[in-house]
């Protein structure tokens, strides 16, 4: 067994257009090892910088800079260590935080022409076991990606996506796991890529239909490696398996970005609870690792992602935590928040251990506790209890006795099945939202996550129908959600031109206009049906042509937030009273924010209390 300290990483991000717009100051430094952070506020004390220091500073603030970190830099600082970890058999984990906007997904999934950790660690994975040269060993690959959202489990690999919401069961043999979450088999780097989309466009669906963003949820990528070593002599057969945890945290402040009613109050106060959660836990585990609470109680059963992740937090796993921060100084409340997480979080300490031969021993105490369970079945009084017991280690025991070809069967069998059920919504099954056919009429789904934005692509036929998966004629593009109809509108294709007709009562909106007639669509037209699902049209044979008048010709890409702007803007200017109802929602979350940024910081004072309390010899620092 080994310990080892959670490896720690902070990375910055440049101005986003908002930032570069209001003329915000940086107040981030980094310099070797150490990130600094001032406070442009005003008042004596207020500008004393406050330093930390980490196992890797990344600054990605300024592309000129010689210190500049790019994609490639983070990974090879942060990601060949987690791959020598899992070859050597032991369990590995990434997690990201931060708030939203601070470039958590852009470190861990990137973009198409700028891959981040998970995908470039998962083609160096195959290429070194594509280059291993001992015939005695053989490796094999299995992935899963699930979701949490409110505190449920999605799986994001069923064909059936989020309308499933799983278990999360304590197995006392394998400890905290998802109850009937698809684990497939994988032999290349394309084929764990096309998972990741795949899973990734069922969460851009998910989102969309209940009308939030992904990053409100924490989405979790997790690899398999199996290691079979074969001894020339005996001809005995052992192995190692490890497992890495490639994980996504939901924004930090996301909670106070919405109206706090109904499924959204809810919302908010789950991933406050899960962050929350895994706040106490870092604290705990930290305060045990220095030594001032050995025996504290450590809340892990308190969310489930603290649930899931246990073993990543102060168990038998190498873990590396990025931070990630935004620049800019009206951001400097939640980077300081991140920051402390992140300082407290290094000193949390690991005991990993290299997992030799575990299936062997899992099968054996499995069946061992099957027997034993269906003798006590035979003279239990209440075999309730005992049934589901029951249940769960038989199921469990078959899942881990399957060979790698019914494995791989089972993988095939899910594929078509998930490209069919895409298929039925009108979504392209091609890997990637980019590369498109452009001798056709096609349009792509608008996100406020850049790692879900124009991921989904729909091309039109002669005549597209758009409605509701329970409409009483079959939908070519099948949607859900507030506003959609289940008969919405019908797009045709008229002498080489779009068009595009809305049924009655179904709201749509073209570069933020509702229309009612129909009307000729243009390269770039923006569309809104019902309340959340946003489309830019893209018709390659008239884009010289026929370009929209209301195409913008700014510098500006059409994306997500220039659609959500262009819609606020014309409500506003049409509608009086949704000035009024626009100007009371922005009051609204002002003041929550201002309520719950006061409950951050007695909560706060609360915990200093108790740590005091707990060892008042030894006082932490102040948060001031």
């Amino acid at each position: 067994m080994t310990t080892d300290k959670i490896k720690v990483a902070v990375r910055v991000r440049p101005m986003n257009r908002r930032e570069i717009e209001l003329g915000a100051q940086c107040v981030v430094e980094m310099t070797e090892g150490q990130t600094v952070l001032y406070n442009s506020g005003k008042g004596e004390g207020r500008k004393h910088p406050k330093t930390f220091a980490f196992d890797h500073c990344f600054w990605s603030f300024d592309e000129g800079d010689p210190h500049f970190a790019d994609q490639e830099t983070v990974y090879t600082a942060l990601g060949t260590d987690i791959l020598d970890n899992a070859f050597q058999g032991y369990n590995a984990c990434i997690f990201a935080y931060g708030q939203t906007g601070s470039g958590k997904s852009f470190t861990m999934m990137g973009t198409v022409d700028n891959k981040g950790v998970i995908p470039r660690l998962c083609d160096s994975l195959f290429e070194r076991i594509a280059c291993a040269a001992d015939p005695s060993m053989s490796y094999k690959v299995e992935v899963s990606y699930m979701e949490i959202y409110n505190e449920r489990v999605h799986d994001l690999l069923d064909p059936r996506g989020g309308k499933q919401h799983l278990k999360v069961r304590e197995h006392n043999i394998l400890g905290p796991y998802v109850d009937g979450l698809s684990t497939l088999a994988v032999s290349s780097y394309e084929e764990i890529n096309n998972l990741m989309t795949e899973g990734n466009k069922s969460r851009t669906v998910a989102a969309t239909n209940m009308n939030s963003e992904s990053s409100r949820s924490h989405a979790v990528f997790n690899i398999t490696l199996t290691c079979s070593i074969t001894d020339k002599q005996s001809g005995v057969t052992g192995e190692k398996v490890s497992k890495m945890s490639l994980v996504d945290l939901a924004g930090s402040e996301r909670a106070v970005k919405t109206g706090a009613i109904g499924e959204r109050l809810k919302e908010g106060s789950n991933i406050n609870k899960s962050l929350t959660t895994l706040g106490l836990v870092i604290s705990k585990l930290a305060d045990q690792s220095s030594g001032k609470a050995k025996d504290a109680f450590v809340p892990y059963r308190d969310s489930v992602l603290t649930w899931l992740l246990r073993d990543n937090l102060g168990g038998n796993s190498r873990t590396v935590m990025v931070a990630a921060i935004s620049p800019a100084a009206d951001n400097y409340e939640e980077t300081l928040s991140t920051l402390r997480y992140a300082d407290r979080a290094k000193r949390i300490i690991n005991h990993a251990v290299v997992n030799e031969d575990p299936n062997a021993r899992i099968i054996r105490e499995l069946r061992e506790e099957v027997e034993m369970l269906r003798g006590q079945l035979k003279y239990a009084t209440t075999p309730e209890g005992l049934s589901e017991r029951l249940r769960e280690s038989e199921t469990l025991m078959v899942e881990i006795s399957q060979t790698w070809e019914e494995k791989l069967r089972k993988t095939e069998k899910i594929h078509q099945e998930r490209q069919q059920a895409l298929e039925k919504m009108g979504i392209s099954v091609q890997a990637s939202g980019i590369k498109v056919e452009n001798d056709k009429y096609y349009m792509v789904n608008l996100n406020a996550d850049p790692s879900l934005n124009e991921l989904l692509v729909y091309y039109m036929k002669e005549r597209t129908l758009v409605g509701r998966p329970d409409a009483p004629y079959e939908q070519d593009v099948q949607l859900s959600g507030l506003g959609i109809m289940p008969e919405h509108c019908i797009i045709t294709i008229e002498d080489s031109e779009l068009y595009i007709t809305p049924l009655e009562g179904a709201r749509t909106c073209v570069n933020g206009t509702p229309i009612v007639e129909k009307t000729q669509l243009h390269h770039g037209d923006r569309l809104l049906w019902g309340n959340n699902h946003f489309f830019r049209i893209s018709c390659p044979r008239t884009l010289t042509a026929g370009a929209a008048l209301e195409t913008p010709t700014l510098d500006r890409p059409i994306d997500y937030e220039f659609a959500r702007e262009e819609i606020m803007m014309k409500e506003l200017v049409n509608d009086p009273i949704q000035t009024a109802v626009h100007s009371l929602e922005k009051q609204h979350e002002e003041d929550k924010h201002n309520a719950l940024e006061k409950q951050r910081q007695m909560y706060e004072r609360q915990l200093q209390l108790l740590r005091n309390q707990m060892s008042p010899s030894t006082p932490y620092a102040p948060y001031s």
